[in-house]
């Protein structure tokens, strides 16, 4: 009896790299009990995305092109986990590039333990220019993302989230589907529900996909505000904290505005913040000017993590501020994406 796989791919202008994301998922490795379907669920595109997917789709019938008028990510994903029945379902996004392996492997742990309810592999970052090559090396670094940022991990473990994601059918009738109110951090909250529902996450170090990097500090920082944003709106969700590590830019904004205040008040208070400070400008020039050396970019070299660290803590108090304090719905601002 054959399986059916349905890849979902949410789109919105990716001229640039859709047809490369969709020639690697018809190359990967497959069973032979397996059925592959790819569903680009598109966000209504006006750069030629469409027109590139039409023309792919005479040399793969099983792409089908679906239309997502809301625009917003959640969205798309709900329209492909309706669009068509399958055994198990994979999101990639139109910038990830899968490796051979990539359905293969996630395939062989999901049939294989029930117990993993969702599987996924490594992300090689990919730049486009100069500034994204550094701000893809941050990415790829404990001291940019977190300790335990699955972007960091070097084994095949479980974890709490991973990116371009493979399910189980039975995960979306135990938990349900993508919560559409959530612009970002959707992927983070059915993850968070998944491990509460007794499920596993199984990072597959053996299996990866390009990333292409955002190519601009602009984008970083909207990236980041919004991570750290609509990560609050998961927690009061879940009336609960969903990693620690998510804590740790919101405490270094804290430090930072008192920091000054440490100046008016006993000395003490000065010689324990001082040094913290320092600590962390000296961790920013040393692994910034690794960055520096490939790139001989010394700003962006280093600003790209204070860049992540500063701006995902202002968005983090910007989210308790909306979302705990005064109890107000997502603002309309930060449901636009950064490209």
């Amino acid at each position: 009896m054959k399986n059916k796989l349905s890849v979902v791919i949410p789109c919105k202008n990716e001229v640039k790299h859709i047809e490369e994301c969709i020639r690697a998922i018809y190359l990967c490795d497959l069973p032979t009990d397996i059925v592959i379907s790819v569903l680009v669920v598109d966000g209504m595109s006006d750069d030629g995305t469409r027109e590139k997917i039409k023309a792919l789709k005479r040399e793969y019938p099983s792409l089908f092109l679906l239309n997502n008028k809301m625009e917003l990510t959640p969205y798309a994903f709900n329209i492909g986990v309706n669009a068509i029945e399958f055994d198990y379902l994979q999101i990639i996004g139109a910038r990830h590039i899968v490796s051979t392996n990539y359905l293969d492997e996630c395939l062989y742990y999901l049939k294989n333990n029930q117990n993993i309810w969702c599987a996924g592999g490594r992300i090689l970052n990919t730049y486009t220019n100069n500034t994204s090559r550094i701000i893809a090396s941050a990415m790829a670094t404990s001291f940019g993302m977190g300790v335990g940022n699955f972007r960091t991990l070097q084994k095949t473990c479980f974890t709490d989230t991973v990116t371009s994601p493979m399910y189980p059918k039975f995960v979306f009738e135990k938990i349900g589907y993508f919560d559409e109110r959530l612009i970002r951090n959707q992927d983070d909250d059915f993850n968070f529900r998944v491990h509460r529902a007794g499920g596993k996450i199984l990072f597959i170090h053996d299996i990866f996909l390009k990333y292409y990097v955002r190519a601009s500090l602009k984008n970083l920082r909207r990236q980041f505000f919004q991570y750290g944003y609509w990560k609050v709106f998961v927690n009061k969700k879940h009336k609960s904290i969903t990693t620690l590590r998510q804590l740790v830019p919101l405490f270094f904004v804290i430090f930072l505005v008192l920091l000054p205040f440490s100046l008016l008040v006993p000395p003490i208070f000065f010689y324990i913040f001082s040094p913290i400070f320092v600590a962390y400008l000296l961790l920013v020039f040393v692994t910034g000017f690794k960055l520096i050396k490939e790139s001989k970019d010394l700003l962006t070299g280093l600003l790209v993590y204070p860049t992540m660290h500063v701006t995902y803590g202002l968005g983090y108090i910007y989210g308790v501020i909306d979302f705990i304090l005064l109890n107000k719905t997502p603002s309309d601002k930060q449901k636009r994406l950064s490209r």
